[in-house]
């Protein structure tokens, strides 16, 4: 990685007092934190639902999260990231923890993001996503995402309490795991950082800053005071010392913005030179101008649907 060129993390939107509110764009930017490689932050408002944010620019290379690994891994076998897993990643200990953080913890804030608010515009996952999007489709868009979210946990009508309970139950014990795990210990693994560690925190504090008090999962994450620390002390070290960028900063539009402005988590502030954008960035960029339309088409499709299907319930019904 040679020394003049700028690195640039690009994330959704900075939102609940953190520089990203949307849990892989914050997991991304600890374990940067942690490796301690100076970055600057951009934002990008499209595309709430793109599975390619966050992703990382530096020269001409471009790492996306949809990439084999993620943006990460991508870093770590490409740009030559340090690697903060090396020696850990294979402990039994290790996989099982993994394991808990992307599936059980993962699923229980993806289901009180979604599913479990009491609506659409009270719901955090509005201000994360779909704040800066026209009404209509981030309604859809924030619609389409909880049916999905309840289509893989199998969630309808006769059994939405009884998945709600196991999700929790899950929840609550994975928080115990961790805990008791953890200790008095500062990270999970040979008390030093790892992936694991930029994951949890990014979830930590995404419970505690963004959902409200009524919350089920921030309760339980309530429950258990070392963690809290953990992640209380993690946003002292990495977020109160680095101000979060404002809304007077330009923001990413499309794929790439080698010529914008650059909202910066770095000491000094630079700017990028113009550089030839690669084949995938370009057809990024195409995608953008078709977004509204398609989007459009989207929210008619979907309207289409839920009239018919709300009409086949009540022909059941009688």
């Amino acid at each position: 990685m040679a020394e003049n060129e700028i690195n640039t993390l690009v994330v959704r939107k900075p939102c609940f007092g953190l520089p990203t509110g949307c849990t892989q764009c914050l997991s991304a930017y600890l374990y940067l934190k942690f490796a301690q490689l100076p970055f600057q932050l951009d934002f990008h408002l499209n595309y709430p639902d793109s599975d390619q944010i966050p992703y990382f620019e530096v020269g001409n290379y471009v790492a996306y999260n949809n990439e084999k690994g993620g943006v990460i891994d991508c870093l770590k076998r490409d740009v030559g990231v340090v690697d903060l897993d090396s020696g850990i990643s294979s402990l039994p200990d290790w996989i099982q923890t993994k394991a808990m953080l992307t599936t059980w913890l993962a699923d229980a804030l993806a289901y009180e993001l979604w599913v479990g608010s009491e609506g659409y515009s009270s719901s955090p996952a509005y201000t994360i996503y779909y704040s800066d999007l026209s009404w209509p489709l981030g309604k859809v868009l924030f619609w389409r995402k909880a049916r999905w979210i309840k289509q893989k946990h199998g969630i309808n009508n006769e059994n939405a309490e009884l998945k709600k309970e196991e999700i929790y139950r899950r929840a609550k014990s994975a928080y115990g795991a961790l805990s008791t795990w953890l200790g008095e210990q500062s990270y999970l693994f040979d008390n030093r950082p790892s992936s694991l560690d930029a994951t949890f925190l990014a979830h930590g504090l995404v419970v505690l800053q963004a959902l409200p008090e009524s919350s089920v999962l921030r309760s339980k994450l309530l429950e258990h005071a070392n963690l809290v620390r953990y992640v209380q002390q993690c946003k002292t070290e990495f977020i109160d010392d680095n101000p979060t960028p404002t809304y007077s900063w330009q923001f990413h539009t499309a794929g790439s913005s080698s010529t914008s402005s650059r909202s910066t988590s770095s000491s000094k502030t630079k700017s990028k030179p113009k550089r030839e954008k690669t084949e995938e960035e370009k057809t990024f960029k195409r995608r953008s101008k078709y977004f509204v339309a398609a989007q459009l088409v989207a929210v008619v499709v979907f309207i289409t649907i839920m009239t018919s299907f709300d009409d086949a319930e009540v022909d059941l019904d009688e």
